[in-house]
């Protein structure tokens, strides 16, 4: 009960902070128009390159023409603790299909390696600090929630996002029908 407790409120605090750091890019007297996700279904994901936990640069075109599912996460956060077992399966029962997930943390690689393993993770987990911010800001969560998830196609579109947990269930059904 008390971890729980915890682990909410460091969530939270996590949470405050990102909004801070993301609204305090703002030029003064501007204000950060968020992107509905009306308006970012069916644009193409720009390129962006980040280090994964070994400190090698990954590019998101390494998995041009399958599924993507990037998932924004932090070890801190309930939610994506709960939601990553799901994407590991789902990342093994639809891999050879073309589905690829990539873990982004909001942490540094130091911080989340013991979670991967403990979690078995079977996907990239990439890190990057400011990076991580501006990657998820332009994907449409400017307002830092945590966990996010958007799925591309292999056309590189964003065909859906998520702000917060998503089921093993939606996620699944998502995929399928883009595989």
């Amino acid at each position: 009960m008390l971890t729980g407790i915890v682990m909410a409120v460091v969530s939270a605090i996590g949470g405050y902070l990102l909004q801070q750091k993301l609204t305090a890019k703002s030029e003064p007297g501007v204000v950060n128009k968020q992107i509905t996700q009306e308006e970012l279904i069916g644009t193409v994901v720009y390129e962006f390159t980040l280090a994964d936990v070994n400190d090698d640069l990954r590019s998101l075109s390494e998995w041009k023409g399958n599924v993507i599912a990037i998932n924004f996460w932090a070890t801190w956060c309930p939610p994506c603790r709960e939601e990553i077992p799901y994407f590991v399966e789902l990342q093994q029962n639809y891999q050879k299909d073309g589905l690829q997930f990539i873990g982004v943390a909001l942490q540094h690689a130091d911080e989340i390696r013991d979670f991967l393993d403990e979690f078995n993770v079977n996907y990239p987990s990439l890190v990057g600090g400011d990076d991580v911010i501006e990657l998820a800001t332009r994907l449409g969560n400017g307002i830092g929630a945590l966990p996010y998830t958007v799925i591309i196609d292999r056309d590189g579109k964003i065909a859906f996002t998520r702000r917060g947990p998503i089921t093993k269930q939606e996620a699944e059904s998502v995929i399928k029908t883009l595989l």
